[in-house]
Protein backbone atom coordinates (compact mmCIF):
# COMPACT_ATOMS: atom_id res chain seq x y z
CA UNK A 1 0.00 0.00 0.00
CA UNK A 2 2.37 2.60 0.99
CA UNK A 3 5.03 1.42 -2.00
CA UNK A 4 1.45 2.26 -3.92
CA UNK A 5 1.26 5.79 -3.64
CA UNK A 6 4.97 6.31 -3.40
CA UNK A 7 4.41 5.14 -6.97
CA UNK A 8 1.74 7.39 -7.56
CA UNK A 9 3.35 10.51 -5.86
CA UNK A 10 6.56 10.12 -8.03
CA UNK A 11 3.95 9.84 -11.25
CA UNK A 12 2.25 13.19 -10.55
CA UNK A 13 5.73 15.00 -10.07
CA UNK A 14 6.49 13.53 -13.05
CA UNK A 15 3.26 14.60 -14.67
CA UNK A 16 3.97 18.14 -12.81
CA UNK A 17 7.35 18.46 -14.19
CA UNK A 18 6.23 17.63 -18.21
CA UNK A 19 3.92 20.31 -17.78
CA UNK A 20 6.48 22.67 -16.56
CA UNK A 21 8.73 21.95 -19.47
CA UNK A 22 5.66 21.95 -21.91
CA UNK A 23 4.70 25.16 -20.32
CA UNK A 24 8.07 27.50 -21.66
CA UNK A 25 7.62 25.96 -25.19
CA UNK A 26 4.92 28.26 -26.99
CA UNK A 27 5.69 31.10 -25.85
CA UNK A 28 9.50 31.13 -26.67
CA UNK A 29 7.82 29.15 -29.80
CA UNK A 30 6.41 32.67 -30.61
CA UNK A 31 9.51 34.34 -30.47
CA UNK A 32 11.35 32.03 -32.71
CA UNK A 33 8.67 32.05 -35.49
CA UNK A 34 9.64 35.27 -36.00
CA UNK A 35 13.04 33.88 -37.31
CA UNK A 36 11.86 30.57 -38.24
CA UNK A 37 8.86 28.94 -40.32
CA UNK A 38 5.90 27.10 -38.77
CA UNK A 39 6.85 23.90 -40.53
CA UNK A 40 10.63 24.24 -40.24
CA UNK A 41 10.23 25.12 -36.67
CA UNK A 42 7.61 22.04 -36.07
CA UNK A 43 10.58 19.97 -37.50
CA UNK A 44 13.35 20.82 -35.53
CA UNK A 45 11.62 21.16 -32.14
CA UNK A 46 11.07 17.15 -32.41
CA UNK A 47 13.98 16.91 -34.01
CA UNK A 48 15.80 18.63 -30.52
CA UNK A 49 13.90 16.07 -28.66
CA UNK A 50 14.49 12.38 -30.57
CA UNK A 51 18.44 14.10 -31.06
CA UNK A 52 18.69 14.88 -27.43
CA UNK A 53 17.21 11.80 -25.99
CA UNK A 54 18.96 9.59 -28.18
CA UNK A 55 22.10 10.99 -26.64
CA UNK A 56 20.82 10.23 -23.30
CA UNK A 57 19.99 6.53 -24.47
CA UNK A 58 24.00 6.14 -26.03
CA UNK A 59 25.73 8.06 -23.23
CA UNK A 60 24.24 6.69 -20.26
CA UNK A 61 25.20 2.71 -19.04
CA UNK A 62 21.79 1.85 -18.19
CA UNK A 63 20.44 2.96 -21.64
CA UNK A 64 22.37 1.03 -23.49
CA UNK A 65 21.90 -1.94 -22.56
CA UNK A 66 18.31 -1.81 -23.32
CA UNK A 67 17.57 -2.32 -27.02
CA UNK A 68 15.02 -0.98 -28.97
CA UNK A 69 14.08 -3.78 -31.40
CA UNK A 70 12.73 -6.08 -29.02
CA UNK A 71 10.73 -3.48 -26.95
CA UNK A 72 7.65 -3.33 -29.64
CA UNK A 73 5.96 -5.57 -31.03
CA UNK A 74 3.97 -6.35 -33.99
CA UNK A 75 1.24 -4.69 -32.82
CA UNK A 76 2.87 -2.19 -31.48
CA UNK A 77 3.37 -0.62 -35.08
CA UNK A 78 0.02 0.83 -36.18
CA UNK A 79 0.22 3.21 -32.36
CA UNK A 80 3.92 4.08 -33.80
CA UNK A 81 2.57 5.20 -37.38
CA UNK A 82 0.13 7.04 -35.81
CA UNK A 83 1.55 8.71 -33.04
CA UNK A 84 4.56 9.97 -35.22
CA UNK A 85 1.95 11.56 -38.05
CA UNK A 86 -0.29 13.26 -35.56
CA UNK A 87 3.06 14.51 -34.05
CA UNK A 88 3.92 15.96 -37.23
CA UNK A 89 0.28 17.33 -37.79
CA UNK A 90 -0.27 18.81 -34.38
CA UNK A 91 2.91 21.09 -33.96
CA UNK A 92 2.49 22.31 -37.59
CA UNK A 93 -0.79 23.33 -36.64
CA UNK A 94 0.42 25.25 -33.33
CA UNK A 95 2.81 26.74 -34.58
CA UNK A 96 0.65 28.03 -37.91
CA UNK A 97 -1.99 29.35 -35.09
CA UNK A 98 0.71 31.46 -33.33
CA UNK A 99 1.42 33.16 -36.10
CA UNK A 100 -2.09 34.76 -35.80
CA UNK A 101 -3.24 35.03 -32.05
CA UNK A 102 -0.93 35.95 -29.07
CA UNK A 103 1.01 33.15 -27.09
CA UNK A 104 -1.07 33.62 -24.28
CA UNK A 105 -4.22 32.71 -25.72
CA UNK A 106 -2.66 29.77 -27.40
CA UNK A 107 -1.43 28.40 -24.25
CA UNK A 108 -4.19 28.76 -22.60
CA UNK A 109 -6.43 26.79 -25.01
CA UNK A 110 -3.57 24.48 -25.19
CA UNK A 111 -5.68 23.17 -22.69
CA UNK A 112 -8.68 21.33 -24.79
CA UNK A 113 -5.48 18.88 -25.17
CA UNK A 114 -7.13 16.90 -21.64
CA UNK A 115 -10.72 17.85 -23.00
CA UNK A 116 -9.86 15.64 -26.15
CA UNK A 117 -7.24 13.08 -24.56
CA UNK A 118 -10.31 12.01 -21.63
CA UNK A 119 -12.98 11.57 -24.04
CA UNK A 120 -11.53 9.65 -26.79
CA UNK A 121 -9.57 7.56 -23.69
CA UNK A 122 -13.16 7.32 -22.22
CA UNK A 123 -14.73 5.88 -25.67
CA UNK A 124 -12.30 3.45 -27.20
CA UNK A 125 -9.81 2.86 -24.23
CA UNK A 126 -12.84 2.13 -21.58
CA UNK A 127 -11.07 4.58 -19.34
CA UNK A 128 -13.45 5.68 -16.37
CA UNK A 129 -14.20 9.32 -16.31
CA UNK A 130 -16.36 10.85 -13.35
CA UNK A 131 -18.82 13.40 -12.53
CA UNK A 132 -15.69 16.17 -11.55
CA UNK A 133 -14.33 15.26 -15.09
CA UNK A 134 -17.48 16.15 -16.93
CA UNK A 135 -17.86 19.69 -14.94
CA UNK A 136 -14.30 20.00 -15.75
CA UNK A 137 -14.48 19.26 -19.30
CA UNK A 138 -17.54 21.80 -19.52
CA UNK A 139 -15.46 24.46 -17.79
CA UNK A 140 -12.40 24.00 -20.25
CA UNK A 141 -15.04 23.90 -23.23
CA UNK A 142 -16.74 27.06 -21.89
CA UNK A 143 -13.44 28.98 -21.36
CA UNK A 144 -12.63 27.98 -25.15
CA UNK A 145 -15.14 29.23 -26.77
CA UNK A 146 -14.53 33.05 -25.23
CA UNK A 147 -11.15 32.60 -26.27
CA UNK A 148 -11.78 31.24 -29.98
CA UNK A 149 -14.68 34.23 -30.41
CA UNK A 150 -13.00 37.25 -30.99
CA UNK A 151 -16.25 39.40 -31.66
CA UNK A 152 -19.42 38.18 -29.79
CA UNK A 153 -21.33 41.01 -31.26
CA UNK A 154 -20.30 39.94 -34.73
CA UNK A 155 -19.68 36.49 -34.41
CA UNK A 156 -15.78 36.23 -35.42
CA UNK A 157 -13.84 33.55 -35.05
CA UNK A 158 -10.08 33.50 -34.82
CA UNK A 159 -8.85 31.50 -37.24
CA UNK A 160 -5.58 31.20 -34.99
CA UNK A 161 -7.53 29.72 -32.03
CA UNK A 162 -8.93 27.15 -34.67
CA UNK A 163 -5.51 26.02 -35.49
CA UNK A 164 -4.69 25.89 -31.82
CA UNK A 165 -7.82 23.65 -31.16
CA UNK A 166 -6.40 21.61 -34.19
CA UNK A 167 -3.03 21.20 -32.72
CA UNK A 168 -4.94 20.20 -29.17
CA UNK A 169 -7.24 17.50 -30.47
CA UNK A 170 -4.12 16.11 -32.57
CA UNK A 171 -2.13 15.69 -29.28
CA UNK A 172 -5.18 14.18 -27.45
CA UNK A 173 -5.36 11.18 -29.95
CA UNK A 174 -1.61 11.09 -29.49
CA UNK A 175 -1.84 11.00 -25.86
CA UNK A 176 -3.96 7.74 -26.43
CA UNK A 177 -1.63 6.22 -29.01
CA UNK A 178 1.40 7.04 -27.01
CA UNK A 179 -0.70 5.44 -24.10
CA UNK A 180 -0.28 1.99 -25.59
CA UNK A 181 3.51 2.59 -25.55
CA UNK A 182 3.88 3.57 -22.12
CA UNK A 183 5.09 0.05 -20.99
CA UNK A 184 8.02 0.46 -23.49
CA UNK A 185 11.14 2.49 -22.29
CA UNK A 186 9.90 5.94 -22.23
CA UNK A 187 13.38 7.37 -23.66
CA UNK A 188 13.08 4.89 -26.79
CA UNK A 189 9.53 6.55 -27.42
CA UNK A 190 10.41 10.19 -27.13
CA UNK A 191 13.85 9.18 -29.45
CA UNK A 192 11.22 7.15 -32.23
CA UNK A 193 8.66 10.31 -31.75
CA UNK A 194 11.39 12.88 -32.22
CA UNK A 195 13.06 11.90 -35.21
CA UNK A 196 10.15 10.49 -37.16
CA UNK A 197 7.84 13.38 -36.99
CA UNK A 198 11.40 15.80 -37.07
CA UNK A 199 11.80 14.29 -40.42
CA UNK A 200 8.05 13.90 -41.38
CA UNK A 201 8.15 17.83 -40.89
CA UNK A 202 11.49 18.83 -42.16
CA UNK A 203 10.00 16.97 -45.56
CA UNK A 204 6.72 19.35 -45.68
CA UNK A 205 8.68 22.21 -44.79
CA UNK A 206 11.09 21.81 -48.21
CA UNK A 207 8.18 20.59 -50.08
CA UNK A 208 6.31 23.96 -49.58
CA UNK A 209 9.74 26.02 -49.23
CA UNK A 210 10.04 27.23 -46.32
CA UNK A 211 13.09 25.09 -44.80
CA UNK A 212 15.50 28.40 -45.10
CA UNK A 213 16.81 29.84 -42.14
CA UNK A 214 20.03 31.17 -40.00
CA UNK A 215 21.99 28.37 -38.17
CA UNK A 216 22.34 30.36 -34.93
CA UNK A 217 17.99 29.75 -35.21
CA UNK A 218 18.24 26.36 -35.33
CA UNK A 219 20.37 25.51 -32.74
CA UNK A 220 17.94 27.79 -30.37
CA UNK A 221 15.00 25.43 -32.01
CA UNK A 222 16.88 22.27 -31.46
CA UNK A 223 17.65 23.62 -27.65
CA UNK A 224 13.86 24.10 -27.40
CA UNK A 225 13.03 20.68 -28.64
CA UNK A 226 15.05 18.72 -26.23
CA UNK A 227 13.92 20.71 -23.19
CA UNK A 228 10.19 21.37 -24.25
CA UNK A 229 9.69 18.66 -26.01
CA UNK A 230 11.89 15.87 -25.21
CA UNK A 231 12.39 15.81 -21.52
CA UNK A 232 8.21 17.08 -21.20
CA UNK A 233 7.87 13.86 -23.21
CA UNK A 234 9.79 11.67 -21.03
CA UNK A 235 8.09 12.35 -17.98
CA UNK A 236 4.96 12.45 -19.41
CA UNK A 237 5.18 8.77 -20.94
CA UNK A 238 7.14 7.78 -17.19
CA UNK A 239 3.49 9.35 -15.61
CA UNK A 240 1.18 7.71 -18.50
CA UNK A 241 2.18 4.33 -16.90
CA UNK A 242 0.53 4.41 -13.31
CA UNK A 243 -1.90 7.37 -14.42
CA UNK A 244 -3.52 6.73 -17.36
CA UNK A 245 -4.04 9.02 -20.69
CA UNK A 246 -6.73 10.88 -19.24
CA UNK A 247 -5.13 11.70 -15.77
CA UNK A 248 -1.89 12.27 -16.67
CA UNK A 249 -3.43 14.99 -19.01
CA UNK A 250 -5.19 16.52 -15.89
CA UNK A 251 -1.94 17.23 -14.16
CA UNK A 252 -0.38 18.22 -17.44
CA UNK A 253 -3.16 21.07 -17.51
CA UNK A 254 -0.80 23.38 -15.69
CA UNK A 255 1.09 23.79 -18.91
CA UNK A 256 -1.21 26.43 -20.40
CA UNK A 257 -0.79 28.83 -16.93
CA UNK A 258 2.39 28.16 -17.28
CA UNK A 259 2.94 29.70 -20.73
CA UNK A 260 0.41 32.08 -19.92
CA UNK A 261 1.74 33.75 -17.21
CA UNK A 262 5.16 33.46 -18.95
CA UNK A 263 3.59 35.16 -22.20
CA UNK A 264 2.60 37.75 -19.75
CA UNK A 265 5.96 38.66 -18.08
CA UNK A 266 8.33 37.97 -21.55
CA UNK A 267 6.08 38.86 -24.39
CA UNK A 268 4.47 42.03 -22.77
CA UNK A 269 0.52 39.98 -24.07
CA UNK A 270 -2.04 42.29 -23.31
CA UNK A 271 -4.66 41.52 -21.12
CA UNK A 272 -8.44 41.74 -21.61
CA UNK A 273 -11.66 41.04 -19.54
CA UNK A 274 -12.53 37.97 -21.78
CA UNK A 275 -9.11 36.35 -20.89
CA UNK A 276 -9.40 36.96 -17.37
CA UNK A 277 -13.01 35.42 -17.18
CA UNK A 278 -11.33 32.53 -19.60
CA UNK A 279 -8.19 32.13 -17.26
CA UNK A 280 -10.71 31.73 -14.20
CA UNK A 281 -12.97 28.86 -15.87
CA UNK A 282 -9.92 27.16 -16.74
CA UNK A 283 -8.32 27.17 -13.67
CA UNK A 284 -11.76 25.37 -11.61
CA UNK A 285 -11.83 22.83 -14.60
CA UNK A 286 -8.10 22.34 -14.01
CA UNK A 287 -8.75 21.66 -10.37
CA UNK A 288 -11.82 19.77 -11.08
CA UNK A 289 -9.76 16.98 -13.11
CA UNK A 290 -7.11 16.79 -10.49
CA UNK A 291 -9.46 16.35 -7.78
CA UNK A 292 -11.42 13.45 -10.07
CA UNK A 293 -7.74 11.98 -10.48
CA UNK A 294 -7.69 11.80 -7.06
CA UNK A 295 -10.46 10.28 -6.27
CA UNK A 296 -10.49 7.80 -8.48
CA UNK A 297 -7.00 7.05 -7.40
CA UNK A 298 -7.80 6.19 -4.17
CA UNK A 299 -10.70 4.57 -4.99
CA UNK A 300 -8.47 1.98 -6.70
CA UNK A 301 -6.26 1.47 -4.47
CA UNK A 302 -8.61 0.91 -1.46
Amino acid sequence: MLRNKSVRYIAIVYAILAALFYGFGTPLSKLLLLHISPYLLSSLLYFGAGIGMLFVVLFTKSQRKSRFVNEFKKRDLKFIILMIALDIIAPILLMIGLTTTNASTASLLNNFEIVFTGIIAMIFFKEIVGRKMWVAISLIVLAGALLTFEDFTGFHISIGALFVLGASLSWGLENNCTRMLSKGNPLHVVVIKGLGSGLGSLIIALVVNQASVVWYFVILALLLGFVSYGMSLYFYISAQRQLGAARTSAFYAIAPFVGSIFSFIVLKDSLSIVFGIAFILMIFGTYLAIKENNSHQNNSTN
